[in-house]
């Protein structure tokens, strides 16, 4: 649940949100119960549900509820229409609707059903911080694989609160900054970094995020550039140049291009810089990309072809 976008308010409520439901329920089954005062259903549910959550409680279940008339933004997110709803959320997830539970064996039923599958901790034990951030940093990867930048932030945050210095949590949240255009609050956060947390390999590809961000140009610096590559075809130094500022702008086929060309004209040129340069953009976008396999067979054909 990102916070970007949002009125003071909502902001404090997604924050006290993670901290009440969230963070816990990276090792813990989490009954979330939205309710109000004026709810006579609510009022009946609520003793079969503070039963059962004492009960399950050494089985890793616990309760929380949110009133819908003083957390109006959290009750929309989960497009509550009607109360008492009822969720059951794990690892930041909500992973079975309960409100059709309205009896104690009901409610048992389908929470038994839920810990047989889930690898929910009992008795309360802390699970490695590692475990318990992994789901967010997937879904955080996959939502910045799909153009998703702000909501793999909020992810990227959640996994932060729960582990301030890991580095995948840190790369993500950098990547992301990057990708929505904050690119000063990107370097801010990776210049602030200790030199070991740096180099993780987890933050290879913020480090390239970030080189590639540093070499956009405004428009017309651009087109100037490609005027003077095709005015000086071997002029290396320009059309590296030139393939950075192609990339910082979101032409990646337009870069490869150029790097390519680079290589396929004077490979060891530079120290094999365009070689070197192609490849930290491919560990960058992620080597199962496709379009990372159709541009590795292109530096194939020209380096064994």
């Amino acid at each position: 649940m990102a916070t970007m976008g949002l009125t003071t308010e909502e902001q404090k409520a997604v924050e006290q949100f993670r901290a009440d439901i969230v963070s816990p329920s990276m090792d813990k089954l989490v009954i979330l119960d939205f309710w109000a005062e004026w709810c006579g259903p609510c009022k009946q549910l609520t003793p079969i549900l503070e039963k059962v959550a004492a009960d399950y409680a050494d089985r890793g279940v616990m309760l929380a509820k949110v009133n819908v008339d003083e957390n109006k933004f959290i009750a929309s997110q989960f497009q509550v229409r009607s109360i008492p709803t009822v969720y059951a959320i794990f690892q930041g997830q909500p992973v079975a609707d309960l409100s059709p539970a309205r009896t104690e064996a009901q409610l048992k039923q389908m929470l038994d059903q839920l810990l047989e599958k889930l690898p929910v901790a009992a008795g309360g034990g802390t699970p490695d911080p590692a475990t318990q951030i992994a789901p967010l940093l997937e879904a955080g990867e996959e939502l910045l694989e799909h153009d998703g930048a702000e909501q793999a932030y909020g992810l990227f945050a959640d996994a932060i609160a729960l582990a301030p210095d890991h580095p995948g949590a840190l790369s993500g949240m950098i990547r992301s900054l990057a990708a929505l255009g904050r690119h000063d609050e990107a370097q801010a956060i990776f210049d602030s970094l200790d030199d070991a947390v740096r180099a993780d390999p987890a933050m290879e590809r913020a480090a390239s995020v970030l080189s590639i961000a540093a070499a956009a140009v405004a428009p017309d610096e651009l087109l100037a550039l490609k005027v003077a590559v095709e005015a000086q075809p071997e002029d290396h130094a320009r059309r590296l140049e030139l393939a950075n500022a192609l990339m910082a702008a979101g032409e990646r086929d337009a870069a490869a291009d150029a790097l390519l060309h680079i290589i396929a004209a004077d490979r060891d040129w530079n120290d094999g810089a365009a070689k070197a340069r192609l490849l930290e953009i491919f560990a960058m976008i992620g080597l199962e990309d496709p379009w990372v396999a159709a541009t590795r067979r292109k530096l194939s054909a020209i380096l064994f072809g």
